[in-house]
């Protein structure tokens, strides 16, 4: 019996242990809970289970990876009976659904003793080897093999004989020998052998551990005798010894013949005098060509002496060395690199414009402040202004209007993704002197656009991150200053190069997450999205040309009417840009060519009817205005990123002890603003002819609908109010009315931002009037005529202007709820 001991892992030198039916490499385990095993009653019908490239012995204790779907069958099933199972190795391995036939006919009886399913979905078995069986014949073959076996008798040792002992020696000495000779095995393994006491687990475990092929392992369990098979173990492990006190004869008779400098200097002669014979001089042939391309160079005196030194250094180097190929890589990189290369720019900023309109529908203010920048450029040659940084959320067009400048300039476009870097070496490079080192992908982009002034894209720039490997965005300060990247370092190239003639252009979906001094370097132009009305001429005009052309259709197979654009546009689509449009665009053309590649009939209009049978249900329910015949109900506009929108505001009294409630998943701001109107509210009761004891009476509860969307700002202010007026006062509010702007305890009204948003939901929801702050006109002004000819605008500057324009002269039809009794006591009191 083997003796208790642990995390003993055992490998002799060249032995591939390869289990399971993917061929995979395991060392085998010594089980840590060894005992001798009993005789016991087994069952002569067992589940064989195929193994490649290795042998199960007795006692000994293998993981096994298993990939056949028969075989995970099989270990599945009986690790949860009585988990035995028949270990049998492949005659032919690479058979992937072996039969009978395939197999050797003498495997092992073992037990399942772990069952692993490991994360990328693998099945791991841990097994023990248990007795030697003997296949009779096959019972099935499906769902996997099924045998009837027999359990032969190897004829055993007599512990007591002197023979036995020689023999239990001689093993042990020889194992330890090989495990001198190889330094590969770890001594812990000489421990290990000492402490096995049982003749017949030593030998199963240096069976298991020999290094011998699959049929000479096989050979060894197949053996019924338990001397013949120590002797033929012996064999084996004298021939590993032989073949080890060989390769240890070679490496001391080479190390002791020549040392390293001599052996590199016979092989460096060797080397030169077969050149010699051969007439190859390529390695100077290389350094001439270098030469040559270097004078066509237009760079400067320094960079021209730093790349002579390098090419001197190039030329002493042996073409053998590891460092050569490194060197003469850094070299052409070098020359590689558009040192004063330029492309002619093309200013004219008449057709800038025309690529831009053709490229970009509405984008008004962007589109003129390119202009400007571009016309800048014209006039000086020399940009040393901010960097451009488009910013807005995605799909509104940034990327793409860097290509329209690129385009309209004639000049290389460049795009970097810094989304998700963290490598400030991929900005600025590694030192040459490591192994692997590249330039910084700044310098590979430039290479790779061929010219000094591209125009480059550094796309995604709020998404840069940082660790220990460094901050990114602290080496992209050096390459967006104008007054630094004249004289740009990267680590790898060791030289300075002149980043000031590349037009940068950042993009951004966040401001908060920008380097604060790398923000300070930009100019921020903020794209706040589509509207409807925009979005609406983009699909038409840039989005179906584009779809019709990539699905192989013309404008001959079908037209989409403006009622189902629409549609998708409020109904499938919640974004600022039209990148979700596009998508759901593309699903209706799909639609189309299918019909059009099957010859089907189909009507070449897509109506609004169409689009709900090949999208489905809408996604997004459009918010209209609803009539209310209550007091309290009040109509407000808000900004979010896909668009405006309207919401309800909606306020109600109960009786009881003055209490206040907010509800519909408010932000700190909108709560403050609700508590400002009711404040202004109170200050001014009497002027609105409002009992002051009813805010002691009753509780009020102000609500705004869609509770599981968050809402916030201070846009809602004036709605607040006129929703408290309302309901206090009983007088119903003026119907398709909508209002926005932020209240004031003074009663003024002040601005809001989004207006152009706000409004055009207005008037998709049907609104007729909107209140605005009068310093919100501006906004008004700016938005096209077109789109708001049918609204009537009121600009306010106080709350008093607010409540004459909306609120009716009208009752509610109940009467009014909050006369006080004259002889309630605690009115009295008041």
């Amino acid at each position: 019996m083997a003796k208790q001991f642990n995390n003993i892992f055992l490998l002799w030198g060249g032995a591939n242990i390869l289990g399971g039916s993917d061929s995979e490499e395991f060392i085998p385990i010594i089980s840590t809970d060894e005992e001798d095993i009993k005789d016991a009653k087994y069952p002569e019908d067992l589940a064989i289970l195929p193994i490649r490239n290795t042998v199960l012995f007795p006692s000994m204790v293998l993981p096994i990876t298993v990939g056949r779907q028969k075989s995970i069958r099989l270990v599945k099933k009986a690790y949860k009976g009585d988990r035995l199972i028949g270990v049998v190795a492949q005659r032919n391995s690479a058979a992937d659904e072996p039969t009978l036939d395939d197999l050797y006919s003498v495997g092992t009886l073992a037990r399942i003793l772990k069952l692993i399913i490991l994360p990328d979905g693998n099945t791991t078995i841990i097994i023990q080897g248990l007795k030697k069986i003997e296949i009779a014949h096959l019972i099935k073959d499906t769902p996997y093999l099924t045998a009837k076996v027999k359990f032969p008798v190897d004829a055993p040792l007599d512990t007591s004989k002197r023979e036995t002992k020689a023999l239990t020696q001689s093993l042990k000495e020889t194992a330890q020998k090989i495990i001198r000779l190889n330094p590969e095995i770890p001594q812990e393994a000489q421990i290990a052998l000492e402490n096995i006491e049982s003749i017949n687990f030593l030998i199963h475990f240096l069976c298991s551990n020999i290094n011998a092929e699959l049929k000479d392992k096989q050979e060894l369990l197949e053996f019924d005798n338990i001397k013949d098979r120590a002797t033929k173990l012996l064999e084996h492990m004298w021939r590993d010894i032989q073949l080890l006190e060989i390769k240890k004869e070679i490496h001391s008779k080479t190390h002791s013949d020549i040392d390293q400098q001599q052996r590199d200097y016979f092989l460096r002669q060797q080397i030169k005098v077969l050149q010699d014979e051969l007439g190859d001089d390529s390695a100077e042939q290389e350094i001439e060509n270098l030469k040559a391309r270097a004078s066509k160079k237009q760079w400067s005196e320094a960079v021209a002496k730093h790349f002579q030194k390098e090419v001197d250094r190039l030329a002493r180097m042996n073409p053998a060395a590891a460092e050569y190929p490194m060197a003469l890589g850094y070299l052409e990189f070098l020359l590689d690199l558009p040192w004063q290369e330029f492309t002619k720019d093309h200013f004219d900023l008449k057709n800038a414009k025309k690529i831009l309109d053709k490229d970009h529908y509405g984008l008004k203010k962007v589109k003129e402040r390119i202009l400007e920048y571009l016309a800048v450029l014209k006039l000086k040659n020399d940009m040393k202004g901010p960097i451009l940084c488009f910013y807005g959320p995605p799909g509104v067009g940034k990327t793409s209007l860097g290509k329209s400048i690129a385009e309209s300039l004639k000049r290389k476009y460049v795009r970097m993704s810094l989304g998700g870097l963290h490598d400030e070496a991929e900005i600025r490079g590694h030192r040459k002197t490591y192994v692997g080192a590249m330039p910084g992908r700044i310098l590979q982009n430039i290479k790779r656009a061929g010219s000094s002034n591209p125009v480059f894209i550094l796309d995604e720039i709020d998404k840069v991150g940082s660790d220990f490997r460094g901050d990114p965005s602290s080496a992209l300060l050096e390459v967006l200053d104008p007054e630094q990247n004249h004289s740009f370092m990267d680590n790898y190239l060791e030289v300075d190069y002149d980043l000031s003639k590349v037009l940068f252009i950042a993009t951004a979906n966040s401001l908060d997450t920008i380097h604060p001094a790398l923000r300070d370097r930009m100019e921020i132009i903020e794209i706040n999205g589509y509207t409807q009305e925009e979005k609406l001429e983009i699909a038409k005009k840039h989005l179906l040309p584009k779809l019709r052309k990539e699905h192989g259709l013309t404008s001959k197979d079908f037209t989409i009417d403006n009622k189902a654009i629409l549609k998708v546009i409020s109904e499938y689509t919640h974004e600022s840009g039209v990148r979700n449009l596009e998508q759901k665009l593309a699903a209706v053309v799909r639609n189309i060519a299918k019909s059009v590649a099957m010859a089907e009939d189909y009507s070449k209009i897509v109506k609004e009817t169409d689009i709900e049978r090949i999208l489905g249900a809408p996604i997004f329910d459009k918010e209209m205005y609803q009539d209310n015949s209550v007091a309290g109900v009040a109509t407000g506009l808000a900004w979010t990123q896909s668009g405006g929108e309207i919401l309800f505001i909606e306020s109600s009294l109960s009786k009881g002890r003055g209490t206040f409630t907010l509800s519909g998943q408010l932000g700190e701001v909108m709560r403050e603003s609700a508590m400002a109107a009711l404040s202004y509210l109170k200050a001014h009761a009497e002027e609105l002819g409002i009992d002051y004891r009813i805010f002691s009476h009753y509780d009020l509860h102000i609500h705004v609908p869609a509770g599981a969307v968050p809402k916030d700002g201070p846009s809602a202010g004036i709605t607040m109010f006129t929703s408290l007026a309302s309901v206090y006062t009983q007088q119903k509010i003026k119907e398709k009315l909508a209002m926005t702007g932020e209240i004031t305890l003074r009663g003024k009204v002040l601005p809001v931002g989004g207006i152009k948003e706000k409004v055009l939901a207005a008037r998709r929801a049907g609104i007729e009037e909107i209140i605005l702050s009068v310093k919100n006109k501006k906004d008004i002004d700016e938005i096209e005529k077109e789109y708001i000819k049918d609204l009537k605008f009121h600009f306010v500057e106080t709350i008093q202007e607010v409540l004459d324009l909306a609120l009716t002269k009208e009752k509610v039809k109940k009467p009014l709820i909050f006369k006080i009794e004259e002889n309630n006591p605690s009115t009295s009191q008041n």
